[in-house]
């Protein structure tokens, strides 16, 4: 496995690279954004380490830029910066998973071989189901030619559902797919029931046909039928 850290920080980057290297790794370091994107983009990488706080060109801007230009190697997000609404904006970026500094080393690897199994999709076009269309790459939703407004973590559920059109998927599926590994961790969260009832009052209530159905004691599925 080839690993890219982007990493102003000398001695965390160094702990880092001996423990990546100790498990069999391969590893390049950028010291600051600007390069970190120039290495990622001109090198295939199995996953990006990036830090938030970067000098020349911020984690985030990095991230906008590399997701944007198609880049779609796993990166797990480093920062000292633990509020919720950083976090959410590193995931909505396109980020994998977000590890808060500090953090130990084996909670590093466990997320690493995490986002590094997740199959990568290729982008369609257009999903389609029944009269539901949703184009990922111009993030766009529409129902019987009808626009639908959706929030980034609703088209993100949205793409996941009909991704997996006909199948069951299970909450923790949706979780580990949409949410970070913080809530996949937390048992006791409704957030998946909370956005799935989002989405029918956007994608179903208006219509006749449903389209989301709740599959009881196992999860969700989309599709024409229950």
């Amino acid at each position: 496995m080839k690993i890219l850290i982007i990493e102003d920080e000398i001695k965390l980057s160094n702990i880092l690279v001996q423990g990546l290297r100790e498990q069999g790794m391969a590893v390049d370091v950028a010291r600051d954004g600007a390069a970190g994107q120039v290495a990622a983009a001109a090198n295939p990488y199995d996953a990006v380490i990036l830090d938030v706080m970067l000098p020349k060109k911020n984690g985030f801007q990095v991230l906008r830029d590399l997701r944007a230009a198609g880049d779609k190697t796993p990166v797990l997000m480093l920062t000292a910066r633990s509020g919720l609404d950083d976090r959410v904006m590193g995931l909505d970026l396109g980020a994998d998973d977000y590890l808060p500094k500090p953090f130990a080393f084996k909670e590093l690897l466990a997320r690493l071989r995490a986002i590094t199994r997740r199959p990568r999709v290729e982008p369609l076009t257009t999903l389609k189901v029944a009269d539901l269309e949703l184009n990922p790459q111009k993030r766009e939703a529409r129902r019987a030619g009808q626009p639908i407004d959706l929030t980034a973590r609703e088209f993100a559920l949205l793409e996941f559902l009909m991704r997996h059109q006909d199948e069951v998927v299970t909450r923790a599926m949706v979780l580990d797919q949409v949410w970070d590994a913080d809530y996949a961790f937390d048992g006791g969260s409704n957030v998946v029931e909370v956005y799935i009832n989002y989405l029918r009052r956007k994608i179903d209530l208006p219509f006749p046909a449903k389209l989301i159905h709740t599959v009881r004691g196992a999860g969700y599925i989309l599709g024409e039928k229950p």
